[in-house]
């Protein structure tokens, strides 16, 4: 949880440079990217709040193994699901929503290490594996988020 604290500290600090753009980096600005992270940490915690336990089934999945032994999502690979894909967003809905991230990931602290969540690609993830994700999914958007103010400057 300390990882994805420090990623949202980051991010706070990013959010002067939302509309920094570089198509051939990303077909999203800046503040896209920024958002699109505070949508998915926030969904997939509470996810896991409301999972049950006891339907939890283990499934073996290669882009799950590759993915995480390698702490990195190729680019341009996956498709995001509409629920996090940013619709509107300006400076203070951002600082706003990382607000309610930090106080979400806060949250993880009193879950149990049991409850789950059902990514699309790498099935069922316990909480442990689901953390674990948040911080590959949030670093592969910081490294654009920089490849793109990098192209900028």
């Amino acid at each position: 949880m300390n990882q994805l604290a420090e990623y949202l500290d980051e991010l706070s600090t990013l959010i002067s440079q939302q509309d920094k753009h570089n198509q051939a980096i990303s077909q999203s600005n800046v503040g896209w990217h920024i958002e699109h992270i505070l949508l998915t940490i926030n969904m997939i915690i509470n996810e896991v709040k409301k999972a049950s336990p006891e339907k939890y089934k283990w499934s073996f999945k290669l882009p799950r193994i590759l993915v995480f032994s390698m702490n990195k999502i190729p680019r341009g690979r996956a498709k995001s699901p509409t629920i996090v894909l940013p619709t509107t967003y300006d400076k203070h809905t951002l600082l706003g929503h990382i607000k309610l991230t930090q106080t979400t990931i806060h949250e993880l602290a009193n879950i149990s290490q049991e409850q789950y969540f059902h990514h699309p690609f790498f099935g069922h993830l316990k909480l442990k594996k689901t953390i674990k994700f948040l911080e590959i999914h949030t670093n592969h958007h910081l490294e654009i988020i920089h490849d793109i103010i990098r192209s900028n400057d």
